[in-house]
């Protein structure tokens, strides 16, 4: 009760000022102290309880709810914990520079609940379910072999499923609507039968830059972002502890008494660049390829947002050196230079990715390769290192999507594309 007492002040004080961007000194002031003291107070009680408000929400861990589903449950069972369905749809509703920054307090409560070593590990395997629409769409998928959606194309031939990002109006720009695809996508692929190993390669453009060109991914939709169309949940946390770990570990769907998860192996070949979310990608797969023109590159830290899990991965595929220059100083790899063979595993003339590809999925269709990226998985990324991580990231991120550096930079661009 003191605490639904406190946010329902700083609710009444945030009420009466102007939105964020139109507040004097004193208003902005004002506004951060009230928040920083509501954070504190949530930060503390969600420390305190985590694992008995997770508990409560999925009645002793026999429920499991996703993301989405548990912060809303978490505003209905305890006010002033997190921002109600209310307060998330006027946010929604505004700009990202616009916005109070109530994510953070979904990232405050996520942090908690991920942190808890009995309640953590169960939300993970909840993000590992396949979805309700995968679920809707897999006899479809079954029968034909092809679903086609807005972000990706997914065909099945001779065992193998090809996903094509086919965004092609804007390089395959990562938003809401390609993550959920992309995990709809993943789920299709891991729970098909037919279906032994699966490649992803970015689609032709018709961008007039790289028209006719195939292009892997240029990363976040920046201009999605300074709309305030790239949420928290549902893009930022969804992407990572979704279809990005669900590549990694596979789809929790029964399996047999061998293992509750249903796993494969994944290729990636990438034309022309994998920028940003398009590198992180590269971190799960099994099996890398790249034209030789081709690039990779994390320019989060200058945008000023985390790169997903990059920070967590990239280090044991480059070392520290290489991984703080691509992160910390936005270095650009190119695919023809040596270190970007810490990264992909082979790099072919644009004309010959066709073959090289047919050849990769070949190598990896096999009982034995599947038994071993299990095992490999397992070493590389412990689960519970992974829920450590993904606890912190869950803060770190919401707090830096409203940073006023990020704001400005995303403000600029999306100035500049317009």
């Amino acid at each position: 009760m003191a605490l639904a007492e406190s946010a329902r002040r700083v609710d009444d004080l945030l009420a009466d000022l102007p939105v964020p961007p139109a507040r004097d000194v004193a208003q902005r002031a004002a506004a951060a102290t009230a928040l920083d003291g509501i954070r504190a107070a949530r930060a503390a009680y969600v420390d305190a309880r985590a694992e008995e408000i997770y508990d409560e929400l999925t009645d002793g861990r026999t429920r499991y709810l996703r993301i989405d589903e548990l912060v809303r449950a978490a505003a209905r069972a305890h006010p002033g914990l997190v921002p109600t369905d209310e307060q998330m749809a006027v946010e929604r509703a505004r700009r990202q520079g616009e916005k109070e920054g109530r994510e953070i307090d979904q990232g405050i409560f996520l942090r908690g609940v991920l942190r808890s070593p009995k309640a953590g590990p169960h939300l993970l395997d909840a993000m590992l379910r396949p979805t309700t629409r995968a679920l809707a769409l897999l006899p479809e998928f079954t029968e034909s072999g092809v679903v086609r959606m807005a972000a990706v194309r997914l065909e099945r031939r001779d065992g193998v499923a090809h996903l094509t990002l086919c965004r092609d109006d804007c390089l395959n720009a990562e938003d809401a609507q390609q993550v959920d695809d992309m995990e709809t996508a993943v789920d299709l692929v891991l729970l098909d039968p037919a279906t032994r190993v699966a490649l992803l390669r970015g689609g032709e453009m018709s961008h007039p830059r790289y028209q006719g060109r195939r292009v892997f991914c240029a990363g976040i939709n920046l201009k999605k972002l300074s709309s305030g169309d790239i949420p928290l949940v549902d893009f930022l946390l969804r992407r990572e502890l979704g279809y990005l770990h669900k590549i990694v570990r596979g789809v929790l769907a029964g399996g047999s008494w061998h293992s509750p998860l249903i796993d494969k192996p994944w290729v990636a070949a990438v034309d022309t660049f994998a920028i940003g979310g398009g590198a992180q990608l590269l971190l799960v797969f099994d099996h890398v390829l790249a034209a030789s023109d081709a690039y990779l590159s994390l320019p989060a830290a200058t945008e000023g947002i985390v790169p997903g899990a990059a920070n967590y991965r990239l280090t044991r595929f480059t070392g520290s050196r290489v991984a703080r220059q691509v992160i910390l100083g936005g270095r650009r790899i190119r695919a023809d230079e040596p270190d970007a063979r810490l990264v992909v595993d082979e790099v072919v003339p644009p004309e010959g990715m066709d073959a090289a590809i047919d050849s990769a999925v070949t190598r990896l269709d096999g009982d034995a390769v599947l038994a071993n990226r299990r095992m490999l998985n397992l070493t590389e990324e412990p689960p519970d290192e992974f829920r450590r991580y993904m606890a912190e990231f869950a803060l770190q991120q919401a707090l830096r999507i409203y940073g006023a550096d990020v704001i400005g930079k995303v403000g600029r661009f999306a100035a500049g594309s317009a």
